[in-house]
């Protein structure tokens, strides 16, 4: 997943130099500390390596590996500068713990398919907050995304709205049995969750850009422990087996 990880970001690189020329914080490509052979070079054989690396844990890793990485190369090469960027990572959210599992067991537990839907919420919401985090970089582009296209506060309303129905999911679907420590990570994911959204919608254009990235990253995190906690939960309520 790190190497696939890696070749998604290098082709994003590659392919968005023109739009990223200038643009703060500094991008390797466009600014010209990485060039763009090497940055195709990285692409090809990271994504290569990442591939071959799933296919050992057998053809359903492989699969899903495939899927993960065809939704980031489809965000980078069409979707990224449409008001479509969002789908490519709310499908692709709920499959990392899928790829975890049947990397590690063979099989996905019937039960670890509630994240489904609430990693395609909190996927989506994530990347509409992104899409607030640029929204001044991308008009001035001419970018369509769907923060463009919605406005300032419809893409707010979504992003929040997304991400809180995605967290409120995750504690309602909690498995029955969850130990104190399970809740606890559960808790922490959801207020730093809740920290990064006040934080992203709070903090406008302009000079307050930084503001907004910092916001975005911490909705990030915040989404990471909060699903590292349902799936501890999942773990220790017995319905699967650790």
């Amino acid at each position: 997943m790190t190497a696939i990880q890696f070749s998604i970001g290098a082709l994003n690189d590659l392919v968005d130099a023109p739009r990223d020329r200038g643009r703060r914080p500094v991008k390797p490509v466009a600014d010209g500390l990485v060039r763009p052979v090497v940055a195709g070079l990285v692409a090809a054989a990271a994504g290569g390596v990442g591939l071959a690396l799933a296919a050992q844990s057998g053809p359903a890793t492989f699969v899903v590996a495939i899927a993960g990485a065809g939704c980031g190369y489809a965000y980078d090469l069409w979707l990224s500068r449409t008001s479509w960027a969002w789908l490519p990572l709310a499908v692709a959210l709920p499959l990392v713990p899928v790829f975890a599992w049947v990397g590690a067991t063979g099989t996905a537990p019937g039960a670890l398919l509630v994240l489904v839907p609430i990693g395609m919420l909190a996927g989506g919401g994530l990347a509409v907050g992104n899409a607030l985090a640029d929204l001044d970089a991308d008009r001035a582009a001419g970018a369509p995304s769907v923060a463009v296209r919605l406005g300032r506060r419809d893409a707010a309303g979504l992003h929040a709205g997304a991400l809180g129905a995605a967290a409120a999911l995750a504690v309602m679907t909690l498995p029955p049995g969850a130990s104190p420590g399970a809740w606890a990570v559960v808790a922490v994911g959801a207020g730093t969750l809740a920290t990064g959204v006040a934080t992203l919608v709070r903090a406008g254009t302009g000079s307050h850009a930084r503001a907004a990235r910092l916001g975005w990253q911490t909705e990030a995190v915040g989404t990471a422990v909060l699903a590292i906690g349902w799936v501890l939960a999942l773990v220790g309520s017995g319905l699967v087996a650790g």
